[in-house]
């Protein structure tokens, strides 16, 4: 039985491939198959490899296979959450912030595994149409908000939701005042929930999709101060670029019964405990929270947003702060194992992974 330290989900793969093609292969979208094909060929040669050497007098050459990129991959990607982190923080502002969450209810769960990016891209749509719909009303400012897509909830089951950190105030860009929020307090849950249901439902029908019978007339959404956002930036950087479980949470693989085990955080009492699963439907449930190619699962709204870097420097002055011009993260070196200094790449050769 193999332990934590050596488990790997590219080694799942390898073994339950042939059962999960079986099984769910029928099921199976394009954009799956290309995660799980990327994963098997990460770091494995199947993709070509890179040359390095260090500079002289040392002169020393190392070769390494390549990794795939892929943001699904638990080996790939860290680099890039370390960058939107940094990104994130110089945009922080002086006031409160709130964390909203917008929950896709359960009778949408089945649409959103057929038609994942229609739905999601309606999710996020409503989601923020709705913050900006109150701050307009209540605040007569723009928000800014920024939106990050969970699909699963910590057992791995499908839970798609939307969390969306929100500066505690809005620019009047007009007059060029900044519209402070009074107390502790956003927009009301039920308040949110009921116009991010009519969005959404208007949405989906907009975009030819048929609405399942029976839809709840209540619907969740969360609303809650999370002080001055780093936590909350924090919170969500460790779910963005990397797949849906941490190689470390792979607990073993019994290969003679079939049977994966992984840890998680109980959300009820915070405490860890563990799921075990056959391996066909372990691993269609880390597929299924693949998201589509080119649907992002980070968007910036209003003034927060990447092309409205003027309206956020008229929120920093109007507030009478200078955030720090963001500084490029260096991303982390191959160390010389002889003289331990900076290698550079020298070649990097690529073949097809069946080529």
């Amino acid at each position: 039985m193999d332990t934590a330290p050596t488990l790997r989900l590219a080694a799942l793969f390898s073994a339950g491939r042939v059962e999960l093609m079986a099984r769910y292969g029928n099921r199976m979208q394009t954009h799956q198959l290309r995660a799980m094909n990327a994963i098997l060929a990460c770091r494995t040669g199947a993709l070509g490899h890179v040359l390095w050497r260090c500079p002289e007098p040392c002169s020393e050459t190392r070769i390494t296979p390549r990794s795939c990129g892929h943001r699904s991959c638990p080996l790939c990607q860290n680099h890039t959450t370390t960058e939107w982190l940094e990104r994130q923080r110089d945009k922080l502002l002086p006031v409160d912030y709130f964390m909203v969450t917008f929950t896709l209810p359960a009778e949408l769960r089945p649409l959103a595994q057929a038609e994942p990016h229609a739905v999601y891209s309606a999710l996020f749509r409503a989601a923020s149409q709705t913050i900006q719909g109150f701050g307009t009303r209540k605040l007569k400012a723009e928000l800014g908000q920024c939106a990050v897509l969970h699909t699963h909830n910590r057992r791995l089951d499908l839970h798609p939701h939307v969390h969306i950190v929100v500066p505690g105030g809005g620019i009047d860009a007009r007059r060029k005042q900044w519209r402070k929020l009074k107390g502790k307090y956003l927009f009301n849950a039920f308040a949110l929930a009921k116009v991010f249901r009519a969005k959404l439902l208007h949405q989906l029908s907009a975009d030819g999709l048929s609405i399942p019978l029976g839809m709840p007339k209540k619907w969740i959404v969360d609303c809650r101060n999370v002080g001055k956002g780093e936590p909350a930036l924090k919170y969500l950087s460790r779910y963005l670029y990397r797949g849906v479980i941490r190689e470390r949470d792979l607990m073993s693989y019994d290969a003679k019964a079939g049977i994966v085990t992984f840890r998680y955080i109980d959300a009820s009492t915070k405490k860890p405990a563990c799921r075990q699963l056959p391996i066909a439907d372990f691993l269609w449930r880390v597929l299924q929270h693949v998201l589509p190619t080119g649907l992002r699962r980070v968007r910036d709204y209003g003034f927060l947003h990447g092309k409205a870097k003027l309206r956020l420097k008229l929120v920093q002055l109007v507030l009478r702060v200078m955030l720090k011009a963001h500084a490029q993260v260096p991303r982390p070196m191959m160390c010389c194992p002889h003289c331990h200094q900076p290698m550079l790449i020298v070649l990097i050769a690529t073949r097809r992974p069946d080529g």
